[in-house]
């Protein structure tokens, strides 16, 4: 059973949200779109840094967001099935979510896509340790020499990249990589907060409440800390506001969306282990449009990151088949 089903509770007054079954191709599709989505984001951000604050760009972007997702928190509302109990539980992953956020956009300012997405590979850092301290059925997966060897290798492999390009701990690029690695375990969080917080609601419900309060907060930065309080957007062309506006929608409005669907039909572990190649994708664009050049040494320690990965997510689904073979 997927994370996403395990966290589903549809009222019978919300049935008109329940989606019909989707075949494993079209699952397979959605999982690609989810790649093709979130591979995107970095690439709209690196372009929009150097026209707005990165707090402008948060602002306007999950605002806009919040607001897409106003209407089936209010549709709910009014029909008398969205849980109480969903605000108060949708505060922690939102917070967890609104530092990573800031930490990603930040970074952008700093170092390159490439770089970037490479570092928040380490969020599965977080999530190992922070499973292992809220969820004690999962401890002996964690300990396993499997699940272990993976995250050592990732670890290596992660630090190869981002200390494999010389001079990378020098100046500004130290901070980037930082905030990276900083938004790497805050996703990671926010993951298992999800998971520990939002058990039992809907999940189209869970991240509407959970996109208000992250977007009301980042709108809130934006308008205390943003130049011109967020209104150099105004001054924007029009291709930059295309990015805004498609980074907005693709990576936050409909790529979580996906995401949760392509779990839905394939998926925590096959979705994860796609999901991999997002630094592979974003490092060969960032090379076309902002000349991010990654060595061979830096190649070579993203596949053994990836590896590392792809070992970690393994372990997990051989165990989620033994939890499923010992329930039967």
């Amino acid at each position: 059973m997927s994370v996403l089903r395990r966290m589903t509770v549809i009222p019978a007054a919300a049935s008109s949200f329940t989606v019909r079954h989707m075949k494993r191709s079209e699952g397979v599709l959605v999982l690609v779109a989810t790649l093709v989505c979130w591979s995107t984001v970095p690439l709209f951000v690196r372009h929009l840094a150097g026209y707005i604050d990165h707090w402008t760009n948060n602002g306007w972007r999950y605002g806009a967001s919040a607001l897409f997702w106003l209407p089936a928190v209010v549709w709910a509302l009014s029909r008398g099935i969205l849980p109480r109990t969903i605000w108060r539980a949708a505060l922690i992953p939102a917070v967890a979510n609104t530092v990573a956020q800031v930490a990603f956009t930040a970074a952008h300012s700093y170092v390159n896509p490439g770089l970037l997405t490479f570092g928040l590979r380490m969020q599965l850092v977080a999530v190992a340790i922070g499973a292992y301290l809220l969820f004690p059925a999962e401890r002996a997966t964690i300990a396993s020499a499997r699940y272990l060897g993976g995250l050592g290798l990732l670890i290596c492999g992660v630090a190869g990249v981002l200390l494999g390009g010389g001079n990378i701990l020098d100046g500004t690029s130290a901070i980037g990589v930082l905030l990276a690695v900083f938004a790497g375990f805050g996703y990671g969080m926010y993951g298992l907060a999800v998971r520990k917080f939002m058990y039992g609601y809907h999940p189209v419900f869970a991240f509407g409440v959970i996109a208000l309060y992250t977007g009301g907060t980042l709108v809130v930065g934006m308008l205390a800390f943003g130049r011109g309080h967020g209104a150099e957007v105004f001054d924007l062309g029009s291709n930059e506001l295309w990015s805004l506006g498609l980074s907005a929608f693709f990576g936050i409005a409909i790529g979580h969306v996906l995401y949760y669907t392509a779990i839905d039909r394939m998926g925590v572990a096959t979705t994860a282990g796609v999901l991999q190649l997002q630094p592979f994708i974003v490092s060969a664009f960032s090379a076309v449009f902002f000349g991010e050049v990654l060595s061979g040494k830096q190649w070579g320690a993203g596949v053994v990151a990836i590896v590392g990965a792809g070992l970690v997510l393994s372990a997990q689904k051989a165990a989620e088949r033994k939890r499923a073979a010992a329930s039967t």
